[in-house]
């Protein structure tokens, strides 16, 4: 394999035989080697293949000015990650964790310590990417020796979220989680109640909550195939349900300009009547 591009002394970009490009690191891979040279194999310890284009070229410029343990670091969360969630992630996150992780890494050394201020929501509407970020933490006091705390936590966790997204935007992942937020407060003061979050049909609903803001953040909709008989009787089963689902869309309309279909009122109400009628049971 030739390399098509030297990033420091340790992490090279190649192309392999199916004409993918490949970042490889090793120690002293590219010692005294330049673009066209034949690399080493036997000093690669790690490849990342990069399918998505101009991630490489990001990567390889971050590089420049950031240790590759850092990267280390997030190729280990990556794959700890990918191994948790039942979604792919997609390939920017290494140049993104990466990024943060340094970031992160140096202002604590200056003793700076940001407040994350959706620790809270971040914590308890995502609690899958949460207990991977918790991990993550772990990696990064075992290869640095430094312990950073809950917030760090909550920004890497909301990195794994917005990978989802496929997106580099981090702000589309603060408002899909600030949405979520509002939503179910929307549905707590309507019914004057506490949900039960320990519950399956929390657990159910948030997941819907989740899955319907990831599609706002990709302007996708679900298809208007709701049967018009059937739309109106949800409306007559679950009186008090609509009317909350009616004060979601209000809050959709005025703040995104986003507007419901009859299928995704139908799903909120249904959602909103199983999560308050359970709660109100027990």
């Amino acid at each position: 394999m030739r390399i098509e591009k030297v990033i420091n002394n340790n992490v090279v970009m190649i192309t392999n035989e199916s004409n993918q490009e490949m970042v490889v690191m090793g120690k002293g891979l590219a010692f005294q080697k330049r673009v066209g040279d034949v690399i080493d194999d036997s000093k690669i310890e790690k490849t990342f293949v990069l399918k998505k284009q101009g991630v490489s070229d990001k990567l390889a410029l971050l590089l420049k000015d950031t240790s590759e343990l850092y990267l280390n670091i997030s190729s280990k969360v990556i794959d700890f990650a990918q191994s948790q969630l039942p979604y792919i992630l997609d390939e920017y996150l290494y140049v993104a964790l990466t990024d943060h992780i340094s970031f992160a890494i140096s202002r604590h050394k200056q003793g700076i310590e940001l407040k994350n201020p959706l620790l809270w929501e971040i914590r308890k509407y995502y609690k899958p990417e949460f207990q991977i970020a918790l991990k993550a933490l772990e990696i990064i006091e075992q290869e640095t020796g430094i312990a950073l705390g809950e917030d760090e936590a909550a920004s890497i966790a909301l990195h794994l979220v917005n990978s989802q997204l496929s997106g580099e935007n981090m702000a589309v992942a603060v408002q899909t989680t600030e949405m979520v937020n509002t939503i179910l407060n929307i549905v707590k003061y309507h019914f004057k109640m506490d949900l039960d979050e320990n519950s399956v049909n929390y657990e159910r609903f948030l997941t819907h909550l989740r899955f319907f803001s990831i599609r706002f953040a990709r302007k996708e909709k679900l298809e208007d195939t709701m049967d018009l008989f059937f739309f109106e009787q949800i409306q007559l089963k679950y009186p008090n349900a609509y009317a909350c689902t009616q004060k979601i869309a209000t809050y959709l309309i005025n703040q995104f300009n986003w507007s419901l279909t009859k299928d995704e009122e139908v799903y909120l109400t249904v959602h909103i009547h199983r999560v308050t009628n359970r709660h109100k049971l027990n």
